[in-house]
Order: C-alpha cells, then structure tokens, then sequence
C-alpha cells in the first residue's frame, strides 16, 4: 500500500507528528517557506493585476527535489503548515511544486497543538487549502514589496546604501523617534506630595496621601506654598470625616496572546521579543518528556490574537483546580473573555496542551528558558479559570486644615486565582513609595493623633521611552501588525540601526531620525498610524472573503504612486546638503559646513578635496574671537576659547588640534564657573609628577598631570576580591557614554563586572564576602547581597524630607 506524505515547517514537529500517525505517513520539514519574490528585481507586474512572480528561494532547491521524490510515490499529500497566513501560502507553494497531477489528492491540515489526539483528529478531519487566506498572505507580500522596493532606493540615493523602509517597520520606527521628540520638548514642572502618619485610639499606624486642597483636587507647586501649608497642618487637627468598607473583586487575568506573552516574558523575565518567540516555537513543537509521554508538544499554537479556549481544555483546567485547591476556586461557569474587534479567532489562546503537566513535574526535562516560559504560560492559563480574589477594601477620609487625606486599605479575604499567579502587590501608593497596611476601626468625628508629615518635592517626569513591551503594546492598541510580525519588526529596526537599546529601552539613532523625519515627510499618508491600521483591516477583510485582493492593492497603489512620485522629485538630499557650521576651517580658513555621512552628521571643510579637515558634530562648534575668553592654555600659552559641545559648554585650547587642552564649564547660583584643576600631593606612579583631580565630560577623575606625555589615570577600588577569578580587584569604570560600572582590574583576562557597586562587608545571612548598594526610589540608598538567592537588604540612608 502507498504511503502518504505529510508536509510540516520544521524537522522538530516532523519528528513529533511522524511518531503519531505511524507507518502509513512519511512526514517531511519543509523548513519555512519554499518560494518568494526576486531579490533583485521588483518580481510583481503591476499593470498586469498586480501579478506576482515567485521563485525558489537560494538553498531550497534540495529540499524540493527530495519532496517530490517522495510525492510522487505518494498516494495522497497532507499539508500541515503552521495554522496562520503564512502558513496557508506555504501550503499553496506546495501543491504547486509538488502535485504530480489533478487526480492526486491533497488535504489541508490544521491543529492548535501538537499531541496525539490533536494531531490524529486534525486529519480526520482534513480539509482543503483557504484560498482567501493564501490572498491574504500574498496582498500583504506584494504591499510589503512595493513599499520596500519602491521607497528604499529613494532611502539609498539622499541618506546611505543599505537602508530600508518598510509598511510596518517604518511607522513602529516613527513611535520611536516621535516619543524621543516628546521627551526632548517635554518642559518639567514642579509639584509637592504631602502624605501623613496617624495613630488612632486603637495605637495602629497607618497613613494617608493629602487628596484634595481648598476643595480641589490636591496641587501644590511651589516650595512657599508648600512650607505655608505645612505650617498649617502643623498646627491644626485631624478628623475622621467619612469611612467607607465594602467588598472588592480583582478578576483572574486573561489568557495569553502573542502580544501579551511577549510583554509579560519581558517585564518578568527579562526575554526579548524574539527570544519569547523562540523559546515558544520549542515548546510548541515538542519536548523529549521520556517514558510512555515521548515528544509532546506542552502549549497551543504561539501565534495568535484571540482568548478563545477550547471546551475540553477548560474542562481540564477546571477538574485540576476542584482537585488542587477546592470547588470554591472554581466559578460556576467556565470564564470566557472577550476578543478584540480584530481577532481572527483562528487559534485559541496560548495555553499548556494539559494543565496537569505541571511546570514542577517536568523542571529536569526543560531548560531554564524553557521550564520559565512554560511555567509563565501554565499560571497564566490556571489562573485564568480561577474565581477572583476577594479584599475587604476600607477608605477613611480625613479632614485638616485647607486639606482633605485619603487612607486606603485592601485586606485579602479569599486567595482565588492569586493563589496560582502572582499579582502586583496590594499597597497604598504615598508618593513613590509603596506600604502595606491594615487599617484600624474609627468612625466618623474620630480626632487622629498625627505622628509624622511628610512633604517631598516632585518634579513631572518625561514620557518613558518604549521598551519592547511597551512598543508592542502601542502597535497592538494602534491595530498595527499581527501576531506573527511583531518580533520580525523590532529585530529589523535594531539590525538596521535606526534604534539602539539603552537600559531596555529604545532610543532613536541619528540615521533613525533622519530616516523617519525623510519619509513621514514625504510620505505622509503611508506611514501615518491609522492608514496603516486601515490597510491591516484590508488583509483581514481579504481574508474573510470580503475585499479583492486585486481591488485592495488597486486602491493603494493609485495613492502611494502619487506620493512616490512627488517624493523623487522633493526628498531633500541629505548626502549633497551642506549647513554652514558658523566658523572656519582652522586649516585654510575656508568655512566649516555639516554634512551628512555613513556615521550620521559631522562637520567639514568646504574646500574639500582639497582640504581634508573634519571634526565630529559634538566636538566644538563655534571658534570666533569673539568668544575668546581671559584664560590662557596652561600647556601651550594659546587664548582658551568658549565651545559648545555635546555634554555642554567647555573651554578648548585655539591651538587645537596641535594642543588639545580642554576645561570644563559648570553653570551655578552665582554663574558660569570655568572648573580647573586640582593639584594633588599624590605622585604619579608611572612618571613621578604630580596627580590632579581634572573634570571630563563624566565629571570628576584623578589623572596625571603630565598629560599628554603621561596619559595615567587612578581608578577607583572598591577593596572588593574579584569573585570569579579571585586574583584582581573589582574597580570602578565608565562605558563609552559614560554609565559607571565595576570589573576586574585583570581585564581583559578576566571580565567580570557588575553595574551596582561592591562594598567590602560579609552578608549577615548567608556570609558571602561583599554586598551590592544601590539607590531606591523608596528606601533611598540600601545594600542587598551579591547572591541573588539569598534575601539579606539593609537601608543606609533614607531620602525622603521628614518633618515631625
């Protein structure tokens, strides 16, 4: 009897499946898609219906030759790519390379995870290719195509080759540089929090934040009007004007997404976006769990946007949660949540393929990565069938003088879903500080004693920059990208360096900004936020059978071919623009101009090639005689001149580059102040002058003063022994933009480092030889230890503004 072949993505699944169906199946990876457009040529006949034109991609001709091999000896096909879009299309490219003839028949396999009864149900149930979603997949290639063939070479031609712009990438680009732009403008202001103590007959503590003043929401903006105020609380009386108890829910979470596992592996595990992916492709397609088990896959499909959960598995869910932790965990019907308006609804939520697969059951057959992710996952999914926590919530409302003070208290009384996954905290908020507190009985007329006031001084913050939860976040409220596109997003705009990450957060290259200004410019309609969700509605409407793909790409391309070409003729040209720079060249006098290069913006001379000077754009700026100050090098007798650089203004030696003595300015209460340095009685141990304390664009350092002839300079020990290779000692050090940090001194032989300081003090718990401090927004300045296990923390300075 003749063999059928199954067609999968990766060789993992296949292995998998294969072991399901039995010998009456060859199954086969196909690794990803088989065919594309042309890299080098535009590969979609436009006048022509938009026809596309595919070939095999590089490399995957063997692959193809040895499918159809097999095919041929094959009785029927089973296409079992993954459940989505792309997967639809890559199914297509099968039967068209692979169908020997009309009478072979091929079937369409779909499955949500990757078991046994999963897999032998999904072919029993087989059906056949969705074309609408393979006219899905292909308007959205063709619209991707053209954005990116079409509008790149514009990118190539006025910034630098090797540049890209893309229908999503752009505008998830254009979130970050215009949040970096908000930041920039972004004025600070200041304003008071006031927050009290209190002790009532019962002697419990508790504390109230100030809520409102004169009658009105509490605002206080001045140090004046603050010290006024306090002056006031000070000699007045504090009442219990309204106390209010009533019971409060906090509902179970709801399962998992594509988007919403990405963001909570970043906040909770730290994992990129595309690390999440990965780690969840794994678990997708199955983990050796040994035994009678073998390779099972443990979650549903990780590419989805919808909160749908099939019923077994929610009867699943709710039989282990009555037998774990009791019936009253249970609801009386399962908990269903809503989808979004624009959810496929194709998959079901990310979930285990079975709750009892508990994370502990299998933490030696998975690695860190995996056991973490699978356990986030697991939680999430158990609690999201859980009844909800029960508090009993109190809120006492406290009147003082022009004042009103609101204590809140929320004590658990049911654990519900909180006994499986873990929540914020339950805290009352005063100012940035966060206290757990019960609160005591009083009623209403009740006089407070007033322990302690606080008032702090605050200052308005800058909107954050986007972190990677955060960006998706923002793409998925905005209706931008799916499910499967958000990880390949942000991978492109960080290997096209149009961001860098700085402390997880995204930050906007010079080229980034350029890029983005260029085509918001120009291209105003095909980067703005809503077309671009309206074109995503369109693949959707595709998809359903609504909208012609034909159509849809017809009604594009009428605007875009507008933009395109006003965009040729108007882009400005960044390569050949020249701003003058406001001084001359130090050379040959000719002027200094900016221009544009493959590192972004820097300064040149005119005269080039003749003259060759350039100098980077944060170096000085202006050199006129008017702006020589009365201050003379101290190395080469030259007028010293004002400049303004990047890190601020400074004094440059006019004899540069031949003497590059530089001296720091510093703006204070009385004015500009010109730091010079301080010499030391120290001796220099490589040459024997005398050691200064100098400032540099970091602040203060310790340095020879023989500089340049002696380029030393004293770093700062900690006294702490290098723990890894127990020769150096850890030192203080600064990176290129000039964050401290710690390493050996032995490096580059050894490079350990550590970005909070070491101190020299054995931890009283467990006794490991140094602690870590550090400066918290709520207990100021605390030391922890080094050993993340153990749980030692100790506060060594407190930060706030107390007044009794």
């Amino acid at each position: 009897m003749a063999k059928s072949i199954v067609v999968v993505e990766s060789p993992a699944k296949a292995r998998t499946i294969e072991r399901y169906l039995g010998k009456e199946y060859v199954v086969k990876a196909c690794a990803g898609h088989l065919k594309d457009l042309p890299k080098k040529v535009l590969g979609v006949d436009v006048e022509d219906g938009f026809r596309p034109v595919y070939t095999l991609i590089a490399g995957k001709e063997r692959i193809v030759q040895d499918l159809k091999k097999i095919a041929r000896k094959s009785e029927a096909i089973f296409l079992a790519a993954d459940p989505d879009r792309e997967g639809e299309a890559i199914c297509q490219h099968l039967v068209e390379e692979l169908r020997q003839s009309e009478e072979q028949p091929v079937y369409r396999v779909l499955f949500n995870e990757i078991t046994e009864e999963a897999i032998k149900e999904a072919f029993v149930n087989a059906g056949s290719i969705d074309k609408n979603k393979v006219a899905a997949q292909q308007a959205r290639r063709i619209l991707d195509r053209l954005v990116g063939y079409k509008v790149s070479p514009l990118l190539w031609t006025r910034v630098r080759r090797g540049l890209s712009a893309g229908r999503v990438q752009s505008v998830a680009l254009r979130m970050v540089v215009d949040r970096e732009k908000e930041r920039e403008a972004f004025v600070p202001e200041e304003y008071w929090n006031f927050s009290a103590a209190f002790l009532a007959d019962s002697e419990l503590e508790f504390v109230a934040k100030a809520t409102k003043l004169d009658g009105k929401k509490f605002k206080v903006t001045g140090k004046a009007q603050a010290e006024t105020l306090l002056q006031d609380l000070r000699n007045g009386s504090f009442l219990v004007s309204g106390v209010e108890k009533r019971e409060k829910k906090n509902l179970p979470p709801v399962p998992f997404l594509t988007s919403t596992l990405q963001q909570e592996a970043s906040r909770k595990l730290s994992f990129s976006v595309k690390k999440t992916m990965v780690v969840a492709q794994r678990l997708y397609e199955g983990i050796e769990l040994g035994g009678d088990e073998g390779r099972v896959g443990l979650i549903s499909y990780m590419r989805t946007d919808s909160t749908r959960v099939a019923g077994s598995a929610l009867s699943e869910a709710r039989e282990y949660i009555t037998a774990r932790y009791g019936g009253e965990y249970v609801p009386s019907k399962p908990r269903k949540h809503k989808t979004g308006k624009r959810s496929q609804d194709a998959h079901e939520a990310v979930r285990p393929t079975s709750v009892s697969r508990e994370p502990g059951r299998l933490k030696d057959l998975l690695g860190s990565d995996e056991r973490r992710l699978y356990e986030l996952i697991w939680k999430r999914f158990v609690a999201s069938q859980m009844s909800p926590a029960l508090f009993d919530h109190t809120e006492i409302k406290i009147e003082a003088p022009r004042t009103q003070f609101s204590a809140v208290g929320d004590v658990l009384r049911f654990k519900g879903f909180l006994g499986v996954y873990e929540a914020s905290k339950r805290s009352f908020r005063t100012g940035d500080a966060e206290v757990d507190q019960s609160l005591p009985d009083v009623a209403d007329g009740d006089l407070l004693t007033l322990k302690e006031l606080k008032h702090e001084q605050k200052f308005t913050q800058p909107p954050p920059r986007y972190s990677e939860a955060t960006l998706i976040k923002s793409l998925v409220d905005r209706e931008i990208g799916r499910p499967s596109t958000y990880s390949q997003i942000l991978s492109v705009i960080q290997d096209r360096e149009y961001v860098v990450k700085e402390e997880r957060k995204f930050v906007p290259t010079e080229t980034g900004t350029a890029v983005s200004e260029l085509l918001v410019e120009n291209f105003g309609e095909l980067f703005d936020y809503d077309y671009t969700a309206r074109l995503e509605k369109d693949l959707d409407d595709i998809e359903k059978g609504e909208l012609n793909w034909v159509d849809a790409l017809k009604r594009f391309y009428a605007g875009f071919s507008r933009e395109l070409e006003r965009a040729q003729e108007k882009m400005k040209n960044l390569k050949t623009e020249a701003v003058p720079a406001g001084y001359n060249c130090e050379k040959c006098e000719a002027p200094m101009v900016v221009k544009w290069g493959r590192f972004g913006r820097f300064v040149a001379c005119s005269n080039y090639p003749d003259c060759k000077n350039t100098r980077e754009i944060d170096k000085p700026e202006a050199a006129s005689e008017s702006d020589a100050q009365s201050v003379e090098c101290d190395k080469c007798g030259s007028p010293m001149v004002n400049k303004k650089g990047r890190f601020g203004e400074f004094l440059a030696c006019s004899g540069y580059p031949d003497c590059k003595n530089t001296r720091r300015i510093v703006t204070t209460s009385s004015g500009k102040e010109i730091l010079e340095d301080v010499p030391l009685e120290d001796k220099c141990p490589n040459c024997d002058r005398n050691m200064v304390v100098k400032n540099g664009r970091f602040g203060e350092f310790v340095a020879c003063s023989g500089y340049p002839d002696c380029k030393y300079i004293r770093q700062e020990k900690t006294g702490v022994t290098c723990p890894e290779c127990s020769k150096g000692e850890i030192i203080q050090r600064k990176s290129g933009r000039g964050k401290v940090f710690y390493g050996c001194n032995a490096y580059p032989k050894c490079k350990y480092l550590l970005w909070q300081k070491p101190v020299p003090a054995d931890c009283p718990e467990c006794g490991l030889a140094f602690l870590l401090e550090r400066m918290t927004k709520k207990d100021g300045l605390i030391r922890v230890c080094s050993d993340k296990k153990c749980s030692h923390k100790e506060v060594v300075q407190k930060t706030e503004q107390v007044v009794s």
